[in-house]
């Protein structure tokens, strides 16, 4: 009997001590997910709105790339050396053949970085040739020869309308007379389309940016607390999540018995069991946005990540219409200086595949682009340079002193063994965004990709024909990378098709939305 009554007794403080831990629990819930109601709307709102416009207001524009042709030979009259002698420049960055209005120009690039614009016919410099060119681009893109030009200037810096996504810097920004309100961003230095905003991407963008972004935060403090703003949130909204999958998973049957107010019909059991259903996606969603968050601490630099060294026109002694090359597939050319030698680095249009690289630049090594550089000075063709200069870059844009590597056919330096003081572990030209690591986020294409073997499996992506850094990964990189791919925007599901994918997204956020709303009914029931 002794016993009998030292269990009863132990059952119920059991039963009291249960039932204080629920209440608390109940309280720790219904506080946590009050806090976050108004973040989570917002988020899945607007998350909402990535698919939407995917699918029904998906801007559209009739060019998005310059169509590829050979430079005529027969419009270069004068060769670059007499343009700069003409025109009393000296020094300059770089230049390429560009042409627009049935003329062609040499594109330079001065030492303060301007794009000037001179007559190959008769060395004539064209004024205002950069604006011109842009509108011609813009024009181009848009198939749009007859809408005014609203508006055009030069953005060096990231705008609210025309985010660090778009990577290109600088570029020039023109709003047309039409009624879409279209925004072209184009770099002229490289003739590519950076972006295109109609009225409602603009929109968009700006909804996106003030609700999924929280750039409001932005413009009354900084961005130090905006990131700190969004990991406090999201990390209430994983431990609210957490408690949530305890109390109405787990613990349920344990505690409802002793809550006689937990009844499970009704707004509590479509709560409850939807979720513990959602629950996971809305961990997914926290923890992947948490992370993503804390990679934004540091400010967006690749843009200036450039290796333009200045050039003198006494370095080049060969002219461009004497470069030895494929003039029938002669798509461009410029210049770069390794080795403290200036090569015409000349990009071949691709009609075949080319064999394999099969030389010392490591695994994997193919080639869906011909890049030949022609020696200025001496007129030498070397074809094998492009993989020894993006090494080269990957030098400097470490950080590290490059040390100097072979350049000529058929030799090798003293100072050529340094190359090998970390190992490649994999050299190939990317063409396409179909890797997770190297996504169309990353915009430059081709680029060279250089894996090395390092703690941290330090992997660079490089421009050669800009001579500028488009990414560099890390596995740090790599794991945030994969978490927000994957947890975020589900491309786990790629299997099942883009439309698939975009409807499960949809499905789910508006499953979390809805979890919410009968949470806060719930809420407000218990007043």
């Amino acid at each position: 009997m002794k016993k009998e009554k030292e269990s009863l007794k132990a059952k119920k403080k059991d039963s009291k001590l249960v039932k204080k831990i629920k209440q608390n629990m109940y309280k720790w819930h219904r506080t946590l997910g009050i806090i976050t109601i108004i973040p989570v709307i917002f988020w899945c709102l607007s998350g909402l709105m990535h698919p939407f416009m995917a699918h029904f207001f998906k801007p559209e524009i009739k060019n998005e790339k310059l169509a590829t042709t050979p430079i005529d030979k027969s419009q270069l009259h004068f060769s670059i050396q007499e343009v700069l002698q003409k025109n009393g420049i000296s020094e300059f960055k770089n230049f390429r053949i560009i042409t627009f209005n049935k003329a062609t120009f040499y594109q330079l690039k001065t030492v303060k970085g301007e794009l000037l614009y001179f007559s190959t016919v008769d060395a004539k410099p064209l004024a205002n040739g950069d604006q011109k060119y842009a509108e011609w681009l813009s024009r181009y893109f848009l198939d749009d020869q007859k809408s005014g030009v609203k508006n055009s200037l030069i953005l060096t810096d990231f705008t609210p309308q025309y985010k660090y996504i778009n990577r290109y810097l600088p570029v020039y920004k023109l709003t047309f007379d039409r009624p879409d309100g279209m925004q072209i961003y184009v770099e002229t230095s490289s003739s590519k389309l950076a972006s295109f905003n109609p009225v409602s991407r603009q929109v968009f963008i700006w909804l996106f940016d003030t609700f999924h972004n929280w750039s409001f935060v932005d413009a009354i403090s900084n961005n130090s607390l905006r990131i700190i703003f969004m990991i406090f949130f999201l990390s209430i909204i994983l431990f609210s999540a957490l408690s949530g999958i305890l109390i109405y998973g787990f613990l349920w049957k344990q505690f409802n018995k002793t809550d006689s107010l937990a009844s499970k019909k009704g707004l509590r059991r479509y709560h409850r069991q939807i979720g513990i259903w959602i629950s996971i996606f809305t961990i997914a969603f926290g923890f992947s946005g948490a992370y993503h968050a804390t990679t934004k601490w540091k400010p967006y630099t690749l843009s200036k990540m450039v290796y333009e060294p200045t050039l003198k026109s006494d370095e080049i002694k060969v002219s461009p219409q004497n470069v030895i090359t494929d003039w029938n597939r002669l798509e461009n050319f410029n210049l770069i200086r390794f080795n403290d030698i200036v090569y015409y680095r000349c990009q071949l249009i691709v009609k075949e595949k080319y064999p394999e690289v099969k030389e010392k630049w490591g695994k994997n090594k193919s080639s869906k682009s011909e890049i030949v550089y022609v020696n200025a000075i001496t007129n030498k063709v070397c074809p094998k340079l492009d993989f020894e200069y993006a090494h080269f870059l990957s030098f400097y844009f470490s950080g590290d002193t490059p040390k100097d590597a072979c350049c000529e056919v058929g030799g090798e330096s003293e100072s050529d063994s340094s190359l090998e003081d970390i190992q490649l572990l994999e050299t190939k030209v990317i063409t396409d965004f179909k890797s997770e690591e190297y996504g169309f986020a990353n915009k430059r294409l081709p680029v060279v990709k250089l894996a090395y073997d390092t703690p941290e499996k330090t992997t660079y992506f490089i421009e050669t024909s800009t001579s500028k850094l488009a990414a560099v990964i890390t596995n740090s990189n790599r794991l945030e990378g994969y978490s927000f791919a994957f947890l975020h925007k589900f491309l786990f599901m790629d299997w099942a098709g883009k439309n698939i994918r975009d409807l499960v997204m949809v499905l789910v956020a508006l499953s979390v939305l809805l979890v919410c709303v009968l949470g806060l009914i719930l809420f407000f029931k218990k007043k």
